[in-house]
């Protein structure tokens, strides 16, 4: 039991000090860190100078309605009468002493059109605000022309109030559901991208061992099955290191920037009202997600000689994942579909497609439960399994690229 506890305690301190380890739980809370202040540091960046554009207005009664519009709309926007030749104004343009010309003019029904030049198109928020503006300002000559109120204009181009209301008892409500949309896709990728790459290192751990013989020393001194679980363990818990640093990071950020960030990104997707049972969900669905398809990413190490062919060999698992994943996207749209249902209690599928289900909906309580013990029973056969062909697969070396070195492994573990 000792060589147990030594073997996880080297995987798990191993992976602690390494530089890619390192680097990349920096790199991550760094990117929290510059998320939380996107707007502040993009204001630092940004062009505070108003945009000048040029008016040339052909019918000569739309240029003062479209100012007041913007004015309105947006002070960022300044425009100005078209004084000079076309070609001055093109000329300006192109040295950006002018953002752009916009050329007004009345259709035959007596409403305005406009023509919006500048140096790129690619810059679509200027001419869209001039459009909204310019939209405006043709709903309102087009109700003199009617002979409409302001009211009744606005009685018109009003919304058509449209309540939902759910029959079910305890279903959640419109708000409830968008703001349990946002939290669930962030915490989705969380579990996606965390799954797949602490699986994706238990692998390349075991390749590499291999390739390097130390399999052949370790082996001698320790039985490969308990080899196999210690990784397992040792892994996920420099996983659940990085990510408590990842956490912990995220959350002091978060709360000390919550008054900034309120009616933005932290209300927009949710986080103001995340639950306790979403996040204990997450990191249930996480752990046994890990578990499930480490195992089978030990195994599938095992049966490589060379770290080179450790992506081939994995790739049907990292596809489940995958596969998964693009369930649950489609889920957060229609979470109740039969076939979101179905595939919530298929073991591979259960981590992310299960969680969907239950950030999203009131399910009851034995429907995610019933997905736990599947995954758990899942984890168990892998494992029992896993062990075998572990056993014999780091005794197996030259090219292993194929699954058929599965039964060589299981026969291997046979005759020893």
């Amino acid at each position: 039991m000792n060589n147990f506890f030594l073997i996880l305690s080297h995987s798990y301190l191993s992976k602690l000090k390494a530089k890619s380890f390192i680097i990349s739980t920096v790199i991550i809370a760094a990117v929290l860190v510059l998320l939380a202040n996107f707007d502040s540091i993009i204001s630092n960046f940004s062009n505070d100078d108003t945009s000048i554009i040029a008016v040339q207005d052909e019918s000569g009664n739309l240029y003062d309605p479209l100012v007041q519009q913007m004015k309105i709309t947006n002070s960022e926007i300044e425009l100005e009468p078209a004084t000079q030749s076309m070609g001055e104004i093109e000329k300006k343009i192109e040295s950006e002493e002018l953002k752009g010309l916009l050329i007004l003019s009345e259709s035959p029904e007596g409403l305005p059109q406009a023509l919006y030049k500048s140096n790129s198109l690619s810059e679509s928020n200027v001419s869209g605000e001039l459009q909204v503006a310019l939209q405006n300002v043709k709903s309102s000559l087009a109700a003199s022309k009617l002979e409409l109120s302001g009211d009744e204009l606005v009685l018109l181009s009003g919304p058509v109030p449209f309540e939902k209301e759910a029959l079910v008892e305890g279903a959640k409500s419109e708000e409830e559901l968008s703001q349990a949309r946002g939290i669930v896709y962030v915490l989705l990728f969380f579990i996606y991208f965390s799954v797949i790459a602490y699986a994706n290192m238990t692998a390349m751990e075991v390749a590499t061992e291999k390739s390097s013989r130390v399999m052949e020393i370790l082996i001698s001194s320790v039985s490969p099955v308990k080899q196999m679980f210690a990784k397992i363990i040792g892994i996920g818990l420099a996983g659940l290191t990085q990510l408590a640093v990842i956490l912990a990071v995220g959350y002091f950020t978060m709360i000390r920037k919550k008054d900034e960030l309120v009616g933005g990104f932290f209300e927009g997707f949710g986080f103001e009202s995340l639950s306790a049972s979403v996040v204990i969900y997450a990191i249930i669905f996480f752990l046994l997600g890990y578990f499930l398809y480490a195992t089978l990413a030990a195994l599938l190490g095992s049966l490589v000689s060379r770290i080179e062919d450790v992506q081939q060999m994995i790739m049907p698992m990292t596809f489940l994942i995958m596969i998964g994943f693009f369930i649950s996207m489609f889920g957060l749209g229609n979470p109740e579909a039969g076939f979101v249902t179905i595939t919530s209690y298929i073991p591979f599928f259960t981590p992310m497609v299960m969680f969907l289900r239950v950030g999203m909906l009131n399910l009851p309580v034995y429907e995610p439960v019933i997905g736990i013990v599947v995954l758990l029973a899942t984890i168990i056969i892998l494992g029992v399994f896993g062990a075998r062909v572990y056993r014999g697969g780091v005794l197996l070396y030259g090219k292993s690229n194929s699954y058929k070195d599965i039964k060589k492994a299981i026969d291997l573990t046979s005759k020893k």
